[in-house]
């Protein structure tokens, strides 16, 4: 029996190694006395030694991992001198001997509750994953000060001249210039409420204020204000008897404006936008149809991912993404189909009643 319990012993610590190797991060532990005792396949390969080698050395021969002006972990950190309220350290920025990015967690674990450590967990990540988080931060930063770019320099532009030809100018070159400046500030609006959306969307914090509405109606102000500033046509099919829908009109306005600019934006000829009873649930579906290249159907699920954009057409590849949150927050849904002959079909079913989910 004492054999049996020795050997249950000494294959726990192999045991608690191979299950260390499944996690994704890195682990490891050591004692007070500063020895490894454990350090997982993950852990090993960013600390450039082997997991069974590191087994039994001193800690500081194992975790050698430096900042920027040559300190080592242990020398910042001082986990086994730290005051008896400390729990752990939180997330530092290492760089290992490849000169990677080490991202480093850490853990006491103590005799007691305030007292002595008796050893110390350290999770180990790589930074690639935070590198990779900055690099859309930057595309993120990039497109949308090009977006904002474009309308602020033609209200800059026309504010000038209008301050410096005032009197040179007609009524009508005024009336036209500041109607110019108007539908670029309405722009700026829109792409600062695009941005605010899916911030709250990505929280959980967006707020909405829905009401029985009428879609005949709400989608007949977006097609107008839409129609005059563009030369496509856009047709406007509205089948009767259809039930008002529950919606915030300010959200709902912004899913129909988003849907009917990207058909103008990515398709050739007329739109086309029809109201008609939803077979999917109990409300109203809206369909828009444009005669560009169509959607793969391989790429309909990416459409509705951030920074999603096809082609020369510009955009801040967030209005799909907004139209998908905005949907769904109401107990909506959006999907993508092809219009016979060519072209994007996409449909949004709207309930009438309130639908949202808890």
């Amino acid at each position: 029996m004492s054999e049996e319990l020795s050997r249950r012993v000494d294959s726990t610590p192999s045991r608690l190694r191979s299950l260390a190797d499944y996690y994704p991060d890195g682990i490891l532990g050591a004692t007070r006395e500063g020895v490894v005792t454990l350090l997982n396949a993950q852990g090993a390969a960013l600390l450039g030694i082997g997991s069974e080698e590191a087994l039994g050395l001193p800690l500081p021969e194992v975790l050698r991992l430096l900042d920027q002006d040559g300190r080592t972990w242990l020398s910042v950190n001082r986990p086994f001198d730290s005051i008896s309220i400390v729990r752990g350290m939180p997330e530092q920025s290492w760089l290992n001997a490849s000169g990677e990015e080490v991202l480093t967690t850490a853990t006491l674990v103590r005799e007691g509750a305030l007292g002595q450590v008796v050893g110390i967990a350290v999770g180990l990540r790589s930074g690639r994953g935070r590198a990779r988080l900055d690099r859309e931060r930057s595309d993120l930063v990039a497109t949308v000060a090009h977006e904002l770019r474009s309308p602020l320099t033609g209200v800059k532009g026309f504010v000038q001249a209008l301050l410096n030809r005032w009197d040179k100018l007609n009524d009508d070159q005024r009336k036209l210039m500041l109607t110019t400046v108007n539908a670029d500030a309405d722009r700026l609006a829109r792409l600062i409420a695009e941005l605010l959306d899916v911030a709250r969307i990505d929280t959980g914090r967006l707020q909405l204020y829905p009401r029985e509405s009428s879609a005949e109606v709400l989608v007949g102000r977006v097609v107008a204000s839409i129609e005059a500033g563009t030369s496509r046509e856009i047709r406007v099919e509205v089948q009767d008897g259809l039930p008002d829908v529950f919606a915030d009109p300010d959200k709902f306005t912004q899913v129909v404006t988003n849907l009917v600019e990207n058909a103008i934006r990515h398709g050739r000829g007329q739109v086309t936008v029809r109201l008609a009873a939803s077979e999917a649930l109990d409300g109203v579906r809206i369909t828009v149809d444009d005669e560009g290249e169509g959607i793969p159907a391989e790429l309909r699920r990416r459409v509705f991912t951030k920074f999603w954009t096809t082609g020369g057409s510009g955009g801040t590849g967030l209005g799909m993404y907004v139209v998908g949150g905005l949907a769904r927050a109401h107990g909506g849904w959006v999907t993508i189909d092809d219009v016979p002959g060519g072209g994007a079909r996409v449909h949004v079913d709207w309930p009438r009643e309130d639908q949202r989910p808890e």
